[in-house]
C-alpha cells in the first residue's frame, strides 16, 4: 500500500487482457481443432473394449495350482482407502502357514485404486481386466473367495506387466 491508501500492483492488466479476448479465441481454436480429429467411439455392447495390461479392472485373487497365493497378512485391507476389503486369516499345517479363512471385497466401495495390488507381498491380489460389474442388491456386490479366485493363466498378462514395471 502506498501513503495515499491506494493499492499498488506490480503488474496491472492491459485493456486487451481485461476483456479476455485472447483467452476466448484460444478456447474457440481448441474446440475447432477437436472437431476434425478422428472419433474413438465404439458401439458397446456389440463391440467390446479390450483393455491393455495396464488397465485396472476389478481386483481378483490369484489361484496357483489349485491353491490361493494369499497368506492373509491383511496389508491389502489396511491400505484400502475405501475400507472395501475384509480379511480373516487362519492357521494351517500345509507348506504356507496362513491362509484367508474369509476374504471379501465390497465392490460398491472399491475405487479401483490398485493400492491392494501394490502392497501385496505375494502378488495374490491383482487388478484384472474385467470392467463390467452389475448388481441387483448391495449383498450381491460383496465378493467372497468364490467370486474372487481366478486361475493364474487368466491373469498372466497383468502379472507380466507388473514384473516389467516394478
Amino acid at each position: 500500500m502506498s501513503n495515499n491508501g491506494k493499492m499498488i500492483r506490480k503488474k496491472d492488466l492491459t485493456l486487451w487482457e481485461r476483456i479476455y479476448i485472447p483467452e476466448i479465441l484460444k478456447g474457440v481454436g481448441l474446440t475447432i481443432s477437436q472437431i476434425f480429429k478422428p472419433k474413438s467411439t465404439i458401439q458397446y455392447p456389440e463391440e467390446r473394449f479390450t483393455p491393455p495390461a495396464s488397465f485396472r479392472g476389478r481386483p481378483v485373487l490369484v489361484e496357483e495350482n489349485g491353491v490361493e497365493r494369499c497368506v492373509a497378512c491383511g496389508l491389502c485391507s489396511r491400505v484400502c482407502p475405501a475400507l472395501a476389503i475384509e480379511v480373516q486369516g487362519s492357521e494351517t499345517d500345509l507348506e504356507k502357514e496362513r491362509f484367508p479363512e474369509k476374504f471379501e471385497i465390497n465392490m460398491v466401495r472399491c475405487i479401483f485404486c490398485g493400492f491392494c495390488e501394490e502392497v501385496c507381498p505375494e502378488e495374490a491380489i491383482i487388478m484384472s481386466q474385467e470392467y463390467e460389474l452389475v448388481f441387483q442388491s448391495q449383498e450381491e456386490a460383496v465378493f467372497g473367495k468364490d467370486k474372487l479366485l481366478v486361475p493364474i493363466e487368466k491373469v498372466r498378462d497383468r502379472l507380466e506387466f507388473l514384473h516389467e514395471h516394478r
